[in-house]
């Protein structure tokens, strides 16, 4: 058991005696008491609001109930001083060897150090990604695609069961225009001149293999046909490579789907319908109308009934159409449709979008409430755009698109890992600047090489321990100082960051840990350029040798776990 779940137990076994003594009523609830740091490192290792939360339904002063608690906890052999502070908060402060335990405790778990269970028997459908497929991945997609990816690990290290999936967008009017675009090259490809592509198609060099491979299929079969002759068969075509390219840059991510789902297999099973009879057998769909848009006048506005869901009811600002004037669905109504029957394959829902989708998320949690009746979690995590920079100058242009940057592009560049840390450096609703030459400098303010080169470090001192000829049969922990701990009491925060990045929905909490872990160790390790007694490898002192070895072991434990999650490779040297 990790140090912050040992003394969670502690905790509710003290909380168990107060109950005992009738100092505390038997069944408050605990969910909100917490043990963590203290804010500030003086006031001791762990604190507690356990007496902050309970005292009011306990009918009881928090200062009071703080003080009874305080008691309880002075008796645990691991503690050695316990301090009530300001109305009630709770700081203990450890004895030394609980935080060489912890590091005993990383060493032993290895890989499987911080996982949790928190989310064990809950299957989580984490969607993301889910571009539209009418060309290669961009700059657009990357970063929603390398969060719901880093998400989906972290949900699956504390215990989930994870599907990932992509929605396919492939029954909109933007798949027809591919289609045209692509029969444009089909035209090319047969010896057609077909001069400036036209305003509203996609212009991009990677529809051109698409062409060719239909000249070669079908020669000029398809050459002055009219449309319906053609474009279904087109689109079919265009959206298959475009998903073979698409997968083939997620892979360049390191990304994997689980579920790819055709939104128009979607509704060619009937599954909107099925969704429309479901709520309007619970009274949740109505036939009525809307009102004129803002600005309309209401001449100039005629009336349609439609098919409305009772989004208001779910808090939304007005009743949301499901079919438009023509009997097509809209996107909304395809969408609902869609969450339904994800929602009945999992018990928690999670929707990573692009903010320009900001408008639309109300009336899906709305729908998704009104679908499970508000017994599935459902959370939609909106990511903000990223600027590509170059030496502060912005980016513009791409080798395949000819008017974006692709992943394959960037991915090229500067590496998988360099891309998928950058990404996570800033939390998914903050804008942010992507800076190829930033990304790649060698120094403190870039977190992908400072997090990397602690790991490099790790990994070059027991190399050149092993070059010294020095064997650690055994670890004396007891030989680490108080400075060498203070870095074991930050690894050892690494099961409870974990677990409230994965509650939070908020795998940039892992970089950010990561980051401060390194330059912890950077500080610890620097020591030994002024002093050398501080260094990790001291030959003539073997067992204190490795003790320090020991410690940098656990230190690169926790950050590989750390990057593992985040779907980085740790290097062995830089």
């Amino acid at each position: 058991m990790t140090l912050y779940a040992r003394f969670a137990a502690h905790l509710d076994a003290a909380l168990d005696a107060l109950v005992a003594s009738g100092d505390l009523p038997a069944g408050l609830e605990r969910r909100g008491v917490t043990v963590e740091p203290p804010r500030d490192a003086s006031h001791g290792d762990l604190a507690t609001n356990a007496a902050m939360v309970l005292a009011k339904p306990a009918g009881t002063n928090p200062r009071a109930l703080a003080e009874k608690l305080a008691a309880e906890l002075e008796k645990l052999d691991e503690v050695t001083a316990v301090a009530v502070a300001g109305p009630g908060f709770i700081n203990l402060t450890l004895a030394e060897d609980s935080w060489r335990a912890e590091l005993a405790e990383i060493l032993d778990a290895g890989a499987d150090y911080g996982r949790g269970t928190i989310g064990k028997g809950i299957t989580v459908n984490v969607e993301y990604v889910s571009a539209n497929p009418t060309g290669p991945m961009h700059m657009g997609h990357c970063r929603g695609a390398v969060v719901g990816d880093a998400l989906a690990s972290l949900l699956e290290f504390v215990g989930h069961k994870v599907v990932r999936e992509y929605y396919v967008n492939d029954a909109g009017g933007q798949v027809d225009t591919l289609a045209r675009s692509v029969h444009l090259r089909y035209r090319e490809a047969l010896g057609e001149n077909i001069g400036e592509i036209p305003e509203g198609y996609y212009p991009g060099d990677y529809l051109i293999p698409i062409g060719q491979a239909l000249a070669a299929e079908f020669g000029d079969r398809y050459v002055g046909q009219p449309e319906e002759a053609w474009l279904i068969l087109f689109r079919q075509r265009a959206v298959a490579a475009m998903m073979d390219l698409i997968r083939a840059d997620l892979a360049l991510l390191g990304i994997h789907h689980d579920l790819f789902s055709s939104e128009a297999e979607l509704q060619a099973a009937g599954k909107p319908e099925a969704a429309e009879k479901w709520l309007r057998e619970r009274d949740l769909i109505y036939d009525g109308f809307l009102e004129a848009p803002k600005g309309e006048l209401p001449d100039d506005w005629e009336p349609v009934e439609l098919p409305l869901f009772r989004s208001t009811q779910f808090g939304d600002d007005q009743d949301r159409p499901i079919k438009k004037s023509n009997g097509q669905w809209t996107y909304f109504g395809a969408d609902l449709a869609y969450h339904f029957q994800k929602a009945q394959e999992a018990d928690q829902l999670i929707d990573i979008w692009g903010a320009d989708h900001a408008g639309t998320v109300k009336r899906i949690v709305a729908a998704v409430q009104a679908l499970t009746g508000g017994k599935t979690r459902f959370d939609v995590k909106l990511i903000q755009m990223v600027r590509l920079m170059r030496n502060g100058e912005l980016v513009k242009m791409g080798k395949r698109a000819g008017n974006f940057v692709t992943v394959s592009d960037m991915v090229e560049e500067v590496g998988k890992d360099v891309v998928r840390f950058s990404m996570l450096t800033r939390k998914a609703d903050a804008q942010m600047d992507f800076d190829f030459a930033k990304v790649t400098e060698t120094s403190k303010d870039n977190p992908v090489f400072y997090v990397q080169y602690a790991h490099a470090r790790v990994e070059s001192v027991h190399r050149r321990a092993a070059e010294a000829g020095i064997t650690c049969p055994d670890r004396d922990l007891s030989l680490l100082d108080t400075r060498e701990l203070s870095v074991a009491k930050l690894a050892a925060q690494f099961p409870r960051v974990v677990e409230s990045a994965a509650l939070a929905r908020e795998p940039h909490r892992i970089a950010f840990y990561l980051y401060d872990l390194a330059a912890e160790f950077h500080s610890l390790y620097n020591l030994g350029n002024d002093d050398p007694t501080r260094r990790f490898l001291l030959p003539d002192q073997v067992r204190l040798t490795c003790a320090r070895l020991s410690l940098a072991r656990a230190i690169g434990q926790v950050v590989r776990n750390g990057l593992a999650i985040m779907g980085v490779e740790a290097v062995q040297e830089m």
